[in-house]
C-alpha cells in the first residue's frame, strides 16, 4: 500500500496493462480518469525501468476522452494555437499560464456550478436568464487572456501573443549594437524574467 499521504503508484507494463499497487488490481485509463475526478493522487511508472510516465499517460487519457462522442472539450482553435507554441520561444511560458488559468477556473467552478443549476431553463424566460452564468465564464476567460498578455510583456525581447510586438522591445533592438542584437540573452537573465513573470501571475491571480 502507498503512504497515507503519498500518491498511489500505477505501474505500466510492456503489454500496456496498468497495475494499481494500492488496490493490487489491474485498472484501465477510465479507472484513472475516475481517480482524478475523486481527487486521488497517483503517479504512473514504467514497470521495468521505474521511469515516471505520468505525463504521457494523462495525455493519453485526454486523447481517449476527446474521441468519445459528445465529450469534445478542447476547441479546434485552442488545439491549433497550442500546437503552434511547440518549438516556439513562448513554449516555456505556456505551461505556467495554462496551470494558473486552470487554478483560477477551479476556484470559481463551484460558483459557476451553482449559477448553472439555478439558471437551468424551465420556461422561455429562464432561457434568457441563463446567459448570466455563461457571461461570467466568458469574463473569467477574458481575464485569463489579459493575464497572459500582461505576462508576455515581461519578455520584451520576444513578440507578444497575436503576432504583435512590444514597441519598447523594437526600439531597444534598433539601438543595440549588432553583437547584442544577434546574441540571445544569457540563461541567468532569462531565468530572472521567468521568475518575474511568475510573480506577476501570482499577483494577478490574487487580485
Amino acid at each position: 500500500m502507498p503512504a497515507r499521504n503519498g500518491p498511489v503508484v500505477i505501474k505500466k507494463y510492456a503489454n500496456r496493462r496498468l497495475y494499481n499497487t494500492g488496490t493490487s488490481s489491474y485498472v484501465t485509463l477510465e479507472d484513472l480518469a475516475q481517480m482524478i475526478r475523486r481527487d486521488e493522487e497517483f503517479t504512473v511508472q514504467d514497470a521495468k525501468s521505474g521511469q515516471d510516465i505520468t505525463h504521457p499517460v494523462l495525455t493519453q487519457i485526454i486523447f481517449e476522452l476527446e474521441n468519445k462522442d459528445g465529450q469534445n472539450m478542447l476547441p479546434v482553435s485552442f488545439l491549433r494555437q497550442l500546437i503552434s507554441f511547440y518549438g516556439d520561444q513562448m513554449q516555456m511560458v505556456v505551461p505556467s499560464f495554462l496551470e494558473q488559468s486552470m487554478i483560477a477556473f477551479a476556484k470559481e467552478q463551484e460558483r459557476f456550478r451553482e449559477q448553472m443549476q439555478q439558471a437551468m431553463p424551465k420556461t422561455p424566460l429562464d432561457m434568457m436568464n441563463m446567459a448570466t452564468p455563461i457571461k461570467a465564464m466568458e469574463e473569467q476567460a477574458r481575464r485569463n487572456v489579459e493575464m497572459f498578455q500582461n505576462a508576455m510583456r515581461l519578455f520584451t525581447p520576444f513578440p507578444v501573443a497575436g503576432g504583435e510586438t512590444d514597441a519598447g522591445a523594437e526600439e531597444a533592438s534598433a539601438e543595440a549594437p549588432p553583437e547584442a542584437a544577434e546574441k540571445p540573452d544569457d540563461l541567468r537573465d532569462l531565468k530572472d524574467q521567468i521568475a518575474a513573470m511568475q510573480r506577476k501571475l501570482d499577483q494577478m491571480d490574487r487580485g
